[in-house]
């Protein structure tokens, strides 16, 4: 699926803003992402009408984030799922996110697995073949994180396409993901992750 999706010249950018409380803000990453092999799956479907028959669930409208940073074996289009992607909960309840926990299509199985929703005012068109999704993990969001007593560290993301197969209750499939270096997340301030899809 990797050489569709070359074919077709898609490819993203990703830069991640840290907003603190006063307003002010620093660009800790401004970097190319990757395109995995989902996004080839996803528009296979399309292409070839062998998937859902609503538009809708072509869109890409969700979002995870991670604590365990690139996968064994480095990072390659071949990721199908965050290696470490966070629990409903891990999110936070008093953010202004909203999770959905979903049945996710990873490789040849499914796994269960939350992912916060993009708003739809989130989501801006910037050229005749460019999107701008804007993700942003508000200051309620992630904070303080732990796996097994350690301190656990954003350091990995990745958007999804909501229902490709058009299954009766969703299953999204990962399309892009980037690592990045750790960010320990605190109530200090927001991330604002400007993730740019050029097709």
């Amino acid at each position: 699926m990797k050489n569709f999706v070359d074919e077709l010249g898609i490819n993203g950018h990703l830069t991640i803003i840290k907003r603190n409380k006063d307003g002010s803000e620093e660009v800790l990453l401004d970097d190319p992402n990757i395109i995995v092999s989902g996004m080839g799956v996803g528009l296979s479907y399309l292409f070839t009408g062998s998937g859902s028959n609503n538009i809708l669930d072509y869109q890409i409208d969700r979002f995870q984030v991670g604590v365990s940073g690139p996968p064994a074996g480095g990072v390659t289009s071949s990721i199908n799922q965050l290696s470490g992607a966070l629990t409903e909960s891990e999110y936070g309840a008093g953010s202004n996110l909203f999770i959905d926990v979903r049945s996710q299509i990873t490789g040849n199985t499914l796994t269960t697995l939350p992912a916060a929703l993009i708003p739809h005012s989130k989501i801006t068109r910037i050229g005749d073949s460019s999107v701008r999704y804007t993700l942003v993990i508000d200051e309620e969001a992630c904070n303080n994180l732990t796996r097994e007593s350690n301190q656990a560290n954003i350091n990995e993301i990745g958007m999804l396409m909501k229902n490709p197969t058009g299954n009766a209750s969703a299953r999204p499939i990962l399309v892009c993901y980037r690592t990045f270096s750790n960010i320990r997340k605190t109530s200090d301030f927001s991330l604002i992750f400007r993730w740019t899809l050029n097709f």
